[in-house]
């Protein structure tokens, strides 16, 4: 495939338009990194369809025809997944000290790929690698998930700590 000129063709479309896709993308799915991994989704895609992708009339929109497919249908599979968690556990829950109790409201505050990352890392004690492969994502976007998720559990928590004190 290394002498194929249109595997050629894409690389040269991939310099000429990565992040310019990205940024799209970003406003699309309202993350950098979730942009950039549906961005060399489609790029993947373009190289294993080179046929499918070589009739397109406009490369750079095929790609952003299939970025945009990818994200929704991460999307879908995200909520899906989300939908068949239970809840973490009921507000009112008597047994529960007031700190798991706002842990939880805190992790349910929070948007949800950083609650999924965080409950199969943290709480089901899965790798960074297991987590991604159950999410179907790659292992820097489960990293870049637990850390932002990380410090928005960081405030909220302080918040809440600190708020009967006041």
């Amino acid at each position: 495939m290394r002498d194929d000129p249109r595997a050629e063709r894409l690389r040269e479309l991939y310099d000429a338009s990565y992040r310019r896709l990205v940024g799209q993308l970003a406003a699309f799915t309202g993350s950098r990194a979730e942009a950039e991994d549906v961005v060399q989704e489609a790029f993947v895609r373009a190289l294993t369809h080179l046929r499918a992708f070589d009739a397109a009339e406009r490369p750079e929109a095929w790609l952003l025809t299939v970025a945009v497919n990818v994200a929704r249908s991460r999307w879908r599979r995200a909520k899906r997944f989300a939908g068949l968690m239970p809840d973490l556990v009921p507000d009112d829950h008597p047994e529960l000290g007031p700190e798991r109790v706002a842990l939880l409201a805190a992790l349910r505050s929070l948007p949800a790929a950083q609650r999924e990352a965080i409950a199969l890392h943290h709480l089901a004690d899965l790798s960074v690698e297991q987590t991604a492969e159950l999410l179907h994502v790659p292992v820097g976007t489960v990293k870049a998930r637990l850390s932002r998720g990380r410090t928005a559990l960081s405030v909220l928590l302080t918040d809440t700590e600190e708020a009967p004190h006041a």
